[in-house]
């Protein structure tokens, strides 16, 4: 099947190093015809025609408790924690909605540690979660995929969905191989070449998502595990590209291409300025 693509880009404003040559570094990104920039709106930043709109509250309280979301407001990072779920959200619905075919979420606070009462490891809110219960409320859909590709196991989103088998979670890293309720943990190496990574995911997410036939496919993407982050197991900065269309290819398989990519882990400024362009590259087509 041939369709026209559009890819959507969230961006939000945000403190640190890691994404400080954004928007910036997707110039060249941004003119093509298929490409759409929806940004978060603060008071200083420069107009745009697609701003978005922060998730109510009472829609994250809906995933999370009432205490954990008091908890977060108290954590001095609620603004950025609001708008990488808001990015993560609106991203879903405008898929579903058939206004883009796929997206890229940038995200402060990324999603895989933040569970229904705890959070950590920089994660606030669990973006995709409440992404598909809008979904789900919305618009009757049901059956969805999150691929995690992080360093580090995703604590947070395997809490909120264990015990919910219409959620194939596959989650790629060094921790011990669990199963349940088609929730995956595939055990990654400490250290491994970009062709033994990719094995691991064409052996194990591949197969499983076209079997399981979800309706969006979520990635949690973290960069963290490239040579040099935080994270390092050994990869090269060469493997995401791969990694994003060979995703991108069963999203176009099983779900008409409908695959959000949410920006987890990673911290090298020169790491994100290289790879994310090269991931909307291949989104876009």
């Amino acid at each position: 099947m041939i369709w026209v693509v559009a890819t959507g880009i969230f961006f939000h404003y945000q403190e640190g190093q890691r994404l400080r040559d954004f928007p910036q570094a997707l110039e060249g990104i941004l003119s093509l015809d298929n490409v759409f920039l929806y940004d978060a709106f603060y008071p200083l930043k420069p107009s745009s025609a697609f701003d978005l709109e922060p998730v109510p509250t009472d829609i994250i309280c809906r995933i999370h408790t009432p205490d954990m979301l008091e908890r977060v407001e108290r954590s001095g990072a609620f603004e950025g924690a609001l708008l990488s779920a808001s990015g993560t959200v609106g991203a879903a619905i405008r898929i579903w909605k058939g206004e883009i075919t796929n997206a890229f979420v940038f995200t402060g606070y990324g999603d895989h540690h933040a569970g229904r009462d705890f959070f950590g490891g920089g994660c606030y809110f669990n973006g995709a979660a409440i992404a598909i219960c809008e979904l789900r409320r919305h618009f009757g859909a049901k059956r969805f995929a999150i691929i995690d590709t992080d360093a580090h196991h995703g604590d947070g989103t395997w809490d909120i969905f264990l015990d919910d088998p219409d959620v194939l979670y596959i989650c790629f890293c060094p921790g011990n191989h669990q199963e349940k309720n088609n929730k995956v943990n595939i055990r990654v190496p400490w250290r491994v070449t970009d062709e033994e990574y990719l094995t691991l995911v064409r052996e194990n997410f591949f197969p499983r998502a076209i079997v399981f036939q979800p309706e969006m496919i979520f990635w949690n993407w973290g960069y963290d595990g490239t040579q040099g982050d935080y994270g390092d197991i050994g990869l090269t900065p060469n493997c995401h590209a791969q990694l994003a269309q060979e995703i991108k290819g069963v999203a176009d398989r099983v779900c008409q291409g409908r695959v959000s990519v949410v920006l987890c882990g990673g911290s090298r400024r020169n790491l994100a300025r290289r790879l994310i362009p090269e991931i909307i590259q291949v989104l876009a087509g």
